[in-house]
């Protein structure tokens, strides 16, 4: 066990954990941040829906409004300076029964209070003027301006990486086994075969979060896995919507919408399944043929299209409707637990929440002379990427080779990826970094080529990199068949 003792240690990279990361390396002090998987931001974080929600609809007075709106502020700075992929096309709740077009003038009173006041009631003529491939029956709609689309996986690896270039230091392949309090109020987190000691301890462990607070002695709540599962169509679908297509919520969901991502492709999803696995993120047949029937309810059009890809990830879903956030000063430790399905859209809010309730127990929080910003290569569809860039070719030829087709993604960019600061090291890490393998084959044609690369410059033994992989995408290709008529399972 090392002697070393950090000022915090940070459980969890997802992007709750990494802005927590983020925000507390602009101050002098030491922190880690240990995740248990092999990077960052591949648990729920990976799995969402992409979208950069207002809290127009968040429930007034709570936690999660409070921090939605702050967060939305400073996302917006961030955001650009870090060159995340967004695209602010607004979003369309539609109104399917005269019950729900009744709900709509209390969706926009909420959305006032909210302080997100730009919603507006439409009739069913605006609603088609603006969705025109919508199906018939649409009884009127909520309009949210300010709801966008962005790239949830470049948001936790810029937090990471500016955390990382800002003295941080990230453990990945780290899940904490058991946390002991000495007498003097370390904490030691003890993991596989090393420990991690600190004064100060925040657990954002998201689906585990419960379980690290009853390493705590706390039993504040219960995190029941929430499944959600989604299709991805093919890039030709794009043209079909404008909006993001949003149902009127119920209390305990969000419910299915229709999306375009940064990418070019379209979303539908996700379902909302209590589980009590909490590694279960395989697809079900139940749950995609519902997600079906609902596409072609919503946009008929939609399910004349090609299906790329079917996906799944679990929500932090808690008893509790709101944020668990809680701050135990005794101990030095604040949970941050029951995030659910906003956590991407309420990070850096709830980050500068933390760093607030850390300064409360007794942190020192200096800031430092200098914090050093990040710039995340693009994986956008709205701009250019390197390959359409001739003035980055000229400099590094590698920029003009592509590897994958599909999603023209060069050699230059996957290089970039396995040697960042916070390298990729595994496929998936690959993919979400570049967006390689992620085209209409699915890396049919590349994975070859990228593991053989990611091999070479890493050390890795291919055959291992390869078994990884089939483990973590194998059924959702396999679904992505069914769905488009190919060999059953």
């Amino acid at each position: 066990m090392t002697n070393h003792i950090y000022d915090v240690a940070i459980i969890g990279a997802g992007a709750v954990g990494t802005a927590i990361a983020r925000e507390l390396s602009r101050f002098q002090l030491s922190a880690v941040l240990l995740e248990a998987n092999a990077d960052v931001g591949q648990g729920t974080t990976k799995a969402n829906t992409a979208i950069w929600h207002t809290g127009f609809d968040a429930k007034n007075g709570t936690l999660e409004a409070k921090l939605m709106r702050r967060s939305r502020v400073l996302m917006e700075k961030f955001i650009p300076e870090a060159g995340i992929p967004v695209e602010m096309i607004g979003g369309l709740l539609v109104a399917w029964s005269e019950e729900q077009k009744d709900i709509l003038p209390s969706l926009q009173e909420r959305a006032f209070k909210n302080g997100v006041t730009d919603v507006r009631i439409l009739s069913p003529e605006e609603v088609y003027r603006m969705e025109p491939n919508l199906n018939d029956g649409a009884w009127g709609g909520l309009y949210v301006p300010g709801e966008a689309i962005l790239c949830p996986f470049t948001i936790p690896i810029a937090f990471a990486t500016q955390a990382v270039q800002n003295d941080v230091e990230l453990r990945v392949n780290f899940p904490v086994q058991s946390v002991h309090l000495e007498s003097d109020g370390t904490k030691v987190l003890e993991g596989p075969g090393e420990s991690v000691r600190c004064r100060y301890l925040v657990n954002a462990a998201g689906l585990y979060s419960d379980e690290i607070d009853h390493m705590l002695g706390h039993y504040d709540f219960t995190v029941t896995p929430r499944r959600g599962e989604l299709i991805v169509f093919d890039k030709f679908s794009r043209s079909l919507i404008n909006h993001v297509i949003l149902p009127v919520p119920t209390p305990r969901t969000k419910g299915v919408l229709i999306s375009p991502t940064v990418y070019g492709n379209v979303l539908l999803g996700p379902t909302a399944e209590d589980l009590d696995d909490k590694t279960n993120t395989a697809t079900s047949e139940a749950g995609l043929q519902a997600l079906l029937e609902k596409g072609r309810a919503i946009l008929p059009a939609l399910l004349e299209e090609e299906v790329t890809a079917t996906y799944a990830g679990l929500r932090a879903a808690t008893e509790h409707s709101d944020y668990q956030i809680r701050l135990h000063a005794d101990q030095g430790y604040v949970c941050v637990g029951g995030i659910r399905s906003t956590g991407v859209s309420a990070s850096m809010g709830i980050a500068e929440y933390v760093r607030g309730l850390l300064a409360d127990a007794g942190l020192e929080l200096t800031p430092k002379p200098e914090f050093k910003p990040v710039k995340m290569p693009y994986i956008g569809n709205a701009g250019p990427r390197p390959y359409q860039r001739p003035e980055l070719i000229a400099k590094n030829p590698d920029y003009g080779k592509i590897v994958c087709y599909c999603e023209k993604v060069s050699l230059g960019e996957i290089m970039d990826a396995i040697h960042s600061p916070v390298p990729a090291r595994t496929l998936d890490g690959l993919r979400r970094r570049t967006r390689a393998m992620q085209g209409r084959c699915q890396g049919f044609n590349c994975r070859a080529h990228i593991v053989d690369i990611l091999a070479r410059e890493t050390g890795q033994d291919p055959k291992f990199l390869l078994a990884l992989d089939d483990i973590e995408t194998g059924r959702v290709n396999a679904r992505a068949r069914v769905l488009q008529g190919g060999e059953s399972e």
